[in-house]
């Protein structure tokens, strides 16, 4: 069968025992440096993509996709805005809200909160409030009720459980014979809910709609909808697509009190946080990379010595009409196969290592009786793990391109040799 002579002597060299058995040693090492550096960035890229999607699924399970809102008059008729939205096809749920910052009180404990008005029959289509709850019901949330549902940490602070009872302080004032004093309501603790984010854990409240909107003298309007969609990465078009339209059709009938709604999705609201989290992500890859880089080029080390080795054998292909390219090419190839069959063991390795490495950890723990995320401090207790496509195939390449790279020079070196000079002490 036909081979292309750098490949077929390139290969032959790589297969051969050499008498410098340290230089079969360097190939080794270099094989197995690739193969451990591909291995350990697939499966740090996995549990670092296993956490931010945690931290997003639970960051968006209690914020929205996307919100549409009209803080300063309000939505009088949100039944039938909340219709409307959802007669679009990208968005899965609506429900309306109220938000009111808020200091709580308990026997002289206090605590800043964000409070939400929510309809808990709506509430369901856009978070997962009904799932966090660890102690009583989003469904104790009645209008005029006046019930209350904290966040675990937050009810700590306050020292507060269910059927006690907590002051909210709202920003809005009250003309008093006295004075003018800030708004208090006595509100019932009814349920607790955990997150797993410390910004709502201990920073959010929910109570019902009609209640937040009486402290906010908003009568029966809600301040805006939140809504949430098929695909939360397309929440900036969509929204602004949903918003553009409500305008345009309130235009169209010539309501002189038409609301304008402002449009805000999750891209904005979090921006920061997901913006260092890629960026953490971008930072560990380009570390993690310099391992790789280091065993690629320890290809070098090898091919140099190969090189030097083999000056007698690359004196004869010249002399036998080997062209410099071709000399050149056969090195280019054996350095390559030690960059392929690293790359290749090291994808194999790191693809199954990313998808156990929660079970081997969780093993781990269990036969050395030790604890690496403590559930007391850190709110994920179990290592979580994506392996992306994406990241295995972006590694591989990188991986392989260093590869091929660092076989230029010495293959170079060895398509310049000189064979009269090379045979002459043979």
């Amino acid at each position: 069968m036909f081979q292309p002579l750098p490949l077929f002597v390139g290969l032959r060299y790589t297969r051969a025992r050499r008498r410098n058995h340290f230089i079969s040693f360097i190939s080794l090492i270099s094989m197995l440096g690739i193969m451990l550096g591909i291995v350990a960035l697939i499966v740090v890229l996995s549990v670092m993509n296993g956490f931010h999607k945690e931290i997003q699924e639970r960051i968006l399970g209690m914020a929205s996709h996307a919100t549409l809102s009209a803080p300063d008059a309000g939505i009088a008729d949100w039944q039938s805005v909340v219709e409307r939205v959802q007669q679009y096809p990208d968005v899965v749920g609506a429900a309306p809200y109220v938000e009111l910052e808020s200091m709580l009180m308990n026997a002289g404990r206090t605590h800043a909160a964000l409070l939400r008005g929510i309809v808990p029959a709506r509430e369901d289509a856009v978070s997962d409030l009904r799932r966090d709850m660890v102690v009583g019901s989003v469904d104790d949330l009645t209008a005029e009720s006046f019930n209350i549902v904290l966040g675990a940490e937050l009810a700590a602070v306050l020292g507060v459980g269910v059927g006690d009872k907590v002051t909210v302080v709202t920003p809005q004032l009250n003309a008093t014979p006295v004075g003018v004093m800030p708004r208090l309501k006595a509100f019932e603790v009814v349920g607790l809910f955990e997150v797993g984010m410390s910004d709502y854990d201990r920073g959010a409240g929910f109570m019902h709609m009609a209640d937040a909107a009486l402290l906010m003298r908003l009568g029966e309007a809600a301040e805006g909808i939140r809504l949430k969609l098929t695909d939360m990465f397309d929440a900036p078009l969509v929204s602004r697509e949903v918003a553009y339209a409500l305008n345009a059709e309130a235009e169209r009938e010539g309501a002189e009190s038409a609301v304008a709604y402002r449009v805000t999705d999750w891209t904005q609201v979090h921006r920061n946080f997901f913006a260092a989290l890629r960026t953490e992500k971008r930072m560990m890859t380009i570390i993690l990379f310099l391992i790789v880089a280091v065993a690629a080029f320890n290809i070098v080390s090898t091919l140099v010595m190969v090189v030097t080795d083999k000056r007698a054998d690359i004196a004869v292909l010249r002399t036998l009409g080997a062209s410099p390219g071709r000399v050149m090419g056969i090195f280019m190839v054996q350095g390559t196969t030690i960059g392929v069959a690293g790359t290749l063991l090291g994808v194999v390795g790191g693809v199954l290592l990313g998808w156990n490495v929660e079970p081997i950890v969780a093993g781990i723990e269990r036969a050395f009786g030790v604890h690496f995320l403590d559930p007391s401090i850190y709110y994920i207790s179990a290592l979580p793990s994506d392996v992306r496509a994406g990241d295995v195939l972006r590694v591989g390449g990188g991986a392989f391109l260093m590869s091929v790279l660092a076989t230029l020079y010495p293959a170079w070196r060895a398509a310049r040799t000189d064979p009269a000079e090379a045979l002459r002490y043979e």
